[in-house]
């Protein structure tokens, strides 16, 4: 298996990128600078901003070094103000330089202090409303201020005095602390000493920081944009250098859905976009070499993890395809040219790297994985669990079998699917006359026709032509495998042609829709219910994605009863997989409640999800 998190070991070929990029940090001497990287869900933005701080902490041989702050946004999502938490990570790690250095660890408090006061602001604000706002300051503090300009203009009533008393105890002993040893000032000024007192402390120390943002498209509104204000604080100050992860057009649609009152156009969102990032930098989306490169590296990966393969070996093969991508441009990546680089572990690896070879161009083309990195490695952790399971019951299957009809189940249409599945199941031994003569046929260089209408398309064309053939092969065993895509294979035809229409127009939802629900009522509760145990089958066939989970909220809105239903497959999920995103889509569903609870009360929920249920509650 490989886990689906961000990777300092280049797979991608992105260390040209990386490199530029940290040279720019390098070259502007000082000078601030930010570099926005974007790109879709899963394409690598958070492997590539690792690689960036490790480019970048290599060019440090000036004596002036770098200091790094990793920012997650995401795991302060309803928790903690991102704003106050990215603040304060900044003085954690210029505070922690200062004492490594043992000096300047006066201004290095000066600064600490600035940012404990604004998190003092913060804290004192959930009272605001049972205190006397007064003067430029609100909440308690504001009451505290407030009440004393009362007492001396001798306008304040006995009941505003205990208000003022009350407001004040409320407060932490920390924020009393300040109250007491620092002179309030105004918001702006406050700001403005800040930023003075964060430059003078950098320059004093001879470092530059650079922070590294992660995962901001993965927020709600307030909490990117409560993050990139942070980063506006300390933005364009010498020393300084940030570098931000996030989908573009995530952010714009943040940006829009915060200040949607001001009603922002697309112009001044570009604006606001552009006042904080200086250099956008997209990350490339993969072509055939880069997927055959990273397909066959993953194998590797997993080659070594099995003791296949001498790590010394299998590092010298990495790095040689790594080169050899690079120089795609002179005619492409081809086998022969895999072998060579693969080297000594060639031989181990041969069935790899046909697949890698038969694989890339339709992963790296095809609509529903586009060459997109995680997409690529859930499709390969599938083929091993379905490797693992077929070994478990003792099943004797071809691995290049077992890949191509993967294939022609991720990417194929379910008609395509299900006549396949119809076919194969009706054959007295499994393997389905129209396949062998299609074979056959373009084998003999005849022009491709489809058997059936849902055949009827460029991907499924070119997957009759890819190898190994199926002729000859017995597939039920490996539709067995596949037993929970789409179709149940003992009841093909249980679905009526209506509720099988609906099926279809419900794989392709991304969003619930109105519509779809209203189609899903006039088929009736019974087929509603057999709809929904087919969506189930998806979900965790596409191990729990947000999408298919969201496609079966049409019947659970449609029919509240099969709510239920919906919740034993929530219950499957692994606690560390459960979506926050999904919280607010079923928080007001009465057959959620329970659920909702059970996640709450778990040990092992993540925080994130827990704090979406403590935000709808």
């Amino acid at each position: 298996m490989w886990h689906d998190v961000e990777a300092t070991s280049d797979l991608l070929n992105f260390s040209l990128i990386a490199e530029t990029a940290a040279g720019l940090i390098h070259d502007a001497g000082g000078q601030p600078i930010s570099i926005g990287i974007s790109g879709s869900w899963g394409t690598g933005k958070s492997s590539l901003v690792k690689m960036i701080g490790g480019a970048l902490g290599e060019k440090d041989t000036s004596g002036k070094p770098y200091l790094f702050v990793e920012f997650n946004a995401w795991l302060y999502q309803g928790f903690d103000d991102a704003k106050l938490a990215l603040l304060q990570a900044v003085s954690d790690v210029l505070s922690e330089e200062a004492r490594n250095q043992k000096t300047f660890l006066e201004k290095a408090a000066d600064f600490a202090k600035r940012v404990r006061w604004f998190r003092a602001l913060k804290i004192a604000a959930p009272v605001a409303s049972a205190a006397i706002v007064g003067g430029a300051v609100g909440g308690p503090i504001g009451a505290i201020l407030g009440g004393l300009s009362g007492l001396v203009s001798g306008s304040l009533k006995e009941s505003d005095i205990e208000k003022v008393k009350k407001a004040y105890d409320d407060l932490s002993p920390e924020v009393r602390e300040l109250l007491k040893e620092k002179e309030v000032e105004s918001p702006q000024k406050e700001i403005e000493g800040l930023r003075k007192a964060f430059a003078e402390l950098l320059e004093s120390l001879q470092v530059t920081l650079v922070v590294l943002v992660d995962d901001l498209d993965r927020c709600m509104p307030d909490t990117a944009i409560s993050t990139l204000e942070a980063i506006r604080l300390l933005l364009f100050l010498p020393r300084t250098a940030f570098i931000i992860a996030a989908d573009e057009k995530m952010i714009r649609s943040a940006v829009r859905a915060h200040f949607a009152q001001a009603q922002f156009d697309d112009e001044l969102v570009t604006s606001y976009f552009d006042k904080l990032i200086q250099i956008p930098l997209r990350v490339p989306r993969l072509g055939v070499n880069e997927v055959k490169a990273y397909v066959l590296l993953l194998m590797l990966d997993l080659a070594v993890r099995r003791k296949l393969v001498d790590p010394t070996v299998a590092e010298t093969a990495k790095t040689n395809v790594l080169a050899a991508v690079k120089e795609g441009w002179l005619g492409g990546l081809t086998r022969q040219k895999l072998v060579s680089a693969m080297g000594a572990a060639a031989a181990k690896l041969e069935k790899e790297i046909d697949i890698a070879d038969q694989l890339a161009a339709i992963l790296a083309t095809v609509d529903q994985i586009s060459g997109n990195p995680r997409l690529i490695k859930r499709f390969l952790n599938n083929l091993l669990i379905r490797e693992s399971v077929a070994k478990a019951h003792g099943m004797t299957i071809s691995f290049e079998h077992l890949v191509k009809l993967q294939l022609f189940e991720r990417c194929a249409s379910s008609a395509a699917f299900e006549f396949l599945a119809k076919s194969v199941t009706s054959s007295e031994d499994g393997q389905p006359e129209f396949l062998h003569k299609l074979e056959d046929e373009l084998k003999n260089g005849e022009p491709y026709e489809a058997p059936d209408p849902s055949w009827n398309s460029p991907f499924v064309a070119d997957w009759v032509a890819l190898s190994p053939s199926l002729a000859g092969t017995n597939l039920r065993p490996l539709l067995h495998l596949s037993r929970d895509r789409v179709v149940a294979l003992a009841a093909l035809d249980e679905l009526s042609r209506e509720a099988r229409s609906v099926f279809e127009s419900l794989l392709e939802a991304k969003t619930v829709q109105h519509a779809l629900v209203e189609q899903v009522k006039a088929l009736g509760e019974s087929e509603a219910e057999s709809v929904l145990t087919r969506l189930k089958r998806r979900a965790r066939t596409e191990q729990w994605d947000v999408v298919a989970l969201r496609r079966c909220l049409h019947i659970t809105k449609a029919f509240p009863t099969l709510g239920r239903s919906f919740c034993s497959l929530l219950d499957e999920i692994p606690p560390k997989d459960r979506p926050p995103v999904l919280v607010p889509l079923i928080a007001s569903e009465e057959w959620a409640k329970e659920l909702l609870e059970r996640w709450a009360a778990d040990a092992h929920t993540p925080a994130p999800v827990k704090n979406a249920i403590k935000i709808k509650r």
